[in-house]
């Protein structure tokens, strides 16, 4: 496995965990009132979304497209 690879595989568990935790604080207690207030969700839970989207997106690419 080349070192591209390997980075790859790291950016899309990486990507992965930034999703999963911008999941659970955009369902959690706050973020719902928030988001049911303000009808968007609060700065930090899109930032997580936005990086781990970003991240899995590279990742995937480096190891599904990369020679």
């Amino acid at each position: 496995m080349g070192n591209s690879r390997l980075i790859g595989v790291v950016l899309l568990v990486i990507g992965a965990v930034l999703l999963y935790f911008g999941y659970q604080s955009s369902q959690s207690l706050g973020g719902q009132i928030t988001e049911s207030l303000t009808g968007r969700f609060t700065d930090e839970t899109m930032w997580y979304l936005i990086a781990g989207a970003a991240a899995a997106c590279a990742g995937a690419f480096m190891v599904f497209f990369r020679k």
